[in-house]
C-alpha cells in the first residue's frame, strides 16, 4: 500500500507541473479538468506500459504482447468501455490482461467454426452497447455516440472478415480475444458488477440541462 500511495503522490506531482505550463487563463474550468484527465491517461499509460512491456520481455512475448494491443487497442478506442477506478487497478489488470492474454493467444488452438461464431456474437453486442462512457468522460453529443458505434461495429466486421482469410492462430486468437475482452468492458452488467455508473452521459445531460442542445 505504501508503493501505491508514493505512485499516487508522485503522479500528482508530475500532472501538476505539467498543468502550470498550461494557461489556466484560456480554459473553463471544464476545460483544465479534460486536459487533466488527459495527463492522467498519459501518464499511466506509459507508467504501465513500461512495466507491462518490461515483464513481456522477460517472458520472450513481448511481440506478441505488442500485436495484441494494437489490435485491441484500435477497437477499444472507439468502443471505449470502463476504465479502472484505481491507477494500482489499472497497473495490475493491464499486466493480466497483455500478458496472459497474448500467452493463450499464442498457444490455444480453436475450432474455427466456434471462433467465428463467438466473434459474431461478439459484433452484435458491440453493436448494441458500444460506446460505453465513463463518469470522468461522459460523451455527451449524439453524433459522436452514433460515428463511435458506427466505427467500432465496422470494425468488428472487419475483423471477421479478415479471420476468413489468415492462418496465423496468433492473430486469429487475438482479433477473437480482442473483441470479446471489449465486449466485457462495454456490457451493462460489467459495469454493475465493479459498481461502476453506467450510460453517464444520460446523467451528465440531466445535471448540466442540455436537454435538446447536444
Amino acid at each position: 500500500m505504501i508503493k501505491f500511495n508514493c505512485d499516487l503522490k508522485m503522479r500528482k506531482v508530475v500532472i501538476n507541473k505539467m498543468m502550470n505550463f498550461i494557461s489556466k487563463d484560456s480554459y473553463s474550468k471544464e476545460e483544465l479538468e479534460k486536459i487533466r484527465y488527459g495527463f492522467e491517461v498519459i501518464y499511466i499509460f506509459i507508467t504501465k506500459g513500461i512495466i507491462v512491456f518490461l515483464i513481456a520481455y522477460l517472458l520472450g512475448i513481448l511481440k506478441y504482447t505488442l500485436a495484441f494491443l494494437g489490435i485491441y487497442s484500435l477497437l477499444r478506442s472507439f468502443a471505449c468501455g470502463l476504465h479502472a477506478s484505481k491507477g494500482w487497478i489499472c497497473t495490475i489488470s493491464s499486466i493480466l490482461i497483455f500478458i496472459i492474454i497474448p500467452y493463450l493467444c499464442k498457444i490455444l488452438v480453436i475450432d474455427w467454426s466456434i471462433r467465428i461464431s463467438l466473434m459474431i456474437l461478439f459484433a452484435i453486442l458491440i453493436f448494441i452497447y458500444a460506446p460505453a462512457d465513463t463518469k470522468k468522460r461522459p460523451i455527451i453529443n449524439r453524433k459522436k455516440r452514433l460515428r463511435l458505434k458506427i466505427t467500432s461495429t465496422l470494425i468488428s466486421i472487419i475483423y471477421i472478415i479478415i479471420s476468413f482469410y489468415i492462418k496465423k492462430n496468433f492473430i486469429l486468437n487475438a482479433i477473437m480475444f480482442s473483441m470479446l475482452l471489449e465486449t466485457i468492458m462495454i456490457l451493462p452488467i460489467t459495469y454493475k458488477t465493479f459498481k461502476l455508473p453506467y450510460n453517464n452521459y444520460i446523467n451528465y445531460i440531466k445535471t448540466h440541462n442540455l436537454e435538446g442542445r447536444i
